[in-house]
C-alpha cells in the first residue's frame, strides 16, 4: 500500500512525515522544501504478530508495510505548471490514496501561503487542482470513445457516464463523490483520476487543542462536514505530538500516551484508518521459518490470497487449510486446533476472513 501525503505547504506535512516515517524529511518554514517527495515504509501494528511469535519462535517475522510518500506543498495553478507544477500531480497519480494534511492551529511563527488559517479553502485549492487535471483527461476519453462509438453503439454508456462525470468535475467536486453504478464504477477505474482516490484528510492541530477536546476544534467540525460530503475519511491529529512520540522507546510511548488519555499514536489510528478506508484485511502465516501478514483486499478468495505470497501458489492451487488466530491462541497449537476440529479445509471459493492463519497447499 502506497500513501501520498498531500497539503498546502506549511501545514505539517513534513513534521508528520517524519514522524511516522522516522525519514529525517526536512520540514523548514518556507513553500517548496519538499521539492523530490521523500519516501519512508512503516510497518503496520499487529500485536496477532506478537502472540504469533511466542508461540512458534520463528527465524523471521514480517509485519504488512505500508510506503509513505512525502509529496511537495501544492498551489494554485499547479495542474497549468504553477509552483512545482505537474511533477507532484505525477507523484500523487503513482499512489493508492491520499493523506491530505490540513492546517487547523494557529502559529503566527509558521507562514501560511494565503495569509490566514481556512481549511475550506485549503481543500478547495487542493480539489480544484487534482479535479483540473481530471477533466482534461476524462474530456480525451471522451473524445476517443465518441469516435469508437459509430462503430461500436455499445459505448453509448460510456459516453453518458463520462458526459456526467465532467459535469461533476467542473462543478469543483472531486470524482470519488459521484454516483455511480457498478458498470460506471469500473469505467471510472479504468481512468486513473486524482480525485477519484481514496482520501483521508487528517487535521493538524495543536497539542493543546487535540488533548483538551478535539470537537471544540471548529475547523475539525468543518473538516468533518467536508469529509462527509465526499465520501472521504477524516483523522484528527497533531503533528508535533507524534514528533515527540517517535523519538521514544516504546515503554515509555505507552506510558506517554496513557498521560494524555491516549489509546493509541496518530500513526496506529491513521494506518486504521487507511485500511477502512480501502477496504484492507490482514491475513496470517506461521511456522518456525516466519512469521508474516500478507495485506489484501476484503472479499478476496483463497487462491488469490495464495497468489500474494508467490503467484505459483495461484496456478496451483489445491485448497488452504485455515484456522482463525482466537482459536488457535486459545488452544495453543496447531494439533490442538486440528483435534478440536477448528482447522478447517477451504476450496477455491472460500472468501479470506481478517485473522485467518493459513497454511496454503498447492501444485505447480
Amino acid at each position: 500500500m502506497k500513501l501520498g501525503i498531500v497539503g498546502l505547504p506549511n501545514v505539517g506535512k513534513s513534521t508528520l512525515f517524519n514522524a511516522i516515517t522516522n525519514a529525517g524529511a526536512s520540514a523548514a518554514n518556507y513553500p517548496f522544501c519538499t521539492i523530490e517527495p521523500n519516501v519512508g515504509m512503516v510497518c503496520v501494528p499487529d500485536e496477532r504478530l506478537d502472540k504469533l511469535t511466542q508461540m512458534f519462535e520463528p527465524d523471521k517475522v514480517t509485519p504488512a508495510v505500508i510506503e509513505f510518500v512525502d509529496i511537495a506543498g501544492l498551489v494554485r495553478g499547479a495542474s497549468k505548471g504553477e509552483g512545482l507544477g505537474n511533477k507532484f500531480l505525477s507523484h500523487i497519480r503513482e499512489t493508492d490514496a491520499v493523506v491530505h494534511v490540513v492546517r487547523c492551529f494557529e502559529n503566527s511563527d509558521i507562514v501560511h501561503v494565503d495569509g490566514s488559517i481556512d481549511p475550506k479553502r485549503d481543500i478547495e485549492t487542493i480539489n480544484l487542482e487534482l479535479i483540473f487535471s481530471d477533466i482534461e483527461m476524462v474530456e480525451r476519453r471522451k473524445e476517443k470513445a465518441l469516435k469508437m462509438l459509430k462503430g461500436d453503439k455499445s459505448l453509448q454508456k460510456e459516453v453518458d457516464f463520462l458526459t456526467r462525470l465532467i459535469a461533476h468535475l467542473e462543478d469543483g467536486k472531486p470524482a470519488r463523490s459521484i454516483e455511480m453504478d457498478e458498470d460506471e464504477q469500473e469505467i471510472l477505474k479504468t481512468i486513473a483520476l486524482l480525485s477519484s482516490k481514496p482520501v483521508i484528510y487528517a487535521c493538524n492541530m495543536s497539542e493543546d487543542d487535540f488533548i483538551s477536546g478535539i470537537d471544540s476544534n471548529e475547523r475539525y467540525n468543518e473538516v468533518k462536514a467536508i469529509a462527509k460530503d465526499e465520501k472521504a475519511g477524516v483523522l484528527p491529529i497533531c503533528a508535533e505530538l507524534e514528533a515527540q512520540l517517535s523519538g521514544m522507546e516504546s515503554d515509555e510511548k505507552e506510558m506517554f500516551l496513557s498521560e494524555l488519555n491516549l489509546t493509541s499514536s496518530g500513526l496506529d489510528r491513521l494506518i486504521k484508518e487507511c485500511y477502512s478506508l480501502l477496504g484492507l484485511i490482514s491475513y496470517l502465516t506461521a511456522g518456525k521459518p516466519e512469521v508474516r501478514a500478507w495485506t489484501i483486499k476484503n472479499g478476496t478468495k483463497a487462491p488469490q490470497a495464495a497468489g500474494v505470497i508467490h503467484t505459483d501458489f495461484e496456478k496451483g492451487f489445491i485448497r488452504a487449510e485455515v484456522v482463525s488466530f482466537e482459536d488457535l491462541v486459545k488452544y495453543g497449537t496447531m494439533n490442538a486446533v486440528r483435534e478440536k476440529g477448528l482447522l478447517r479445509s477451504e476450496g477455491k471459493e472460500y472468501v479470506m476472513k481478517d485473522g485467518d492463519v493459513v497454511h496454503f497447499l498447492f501444485n505447480v
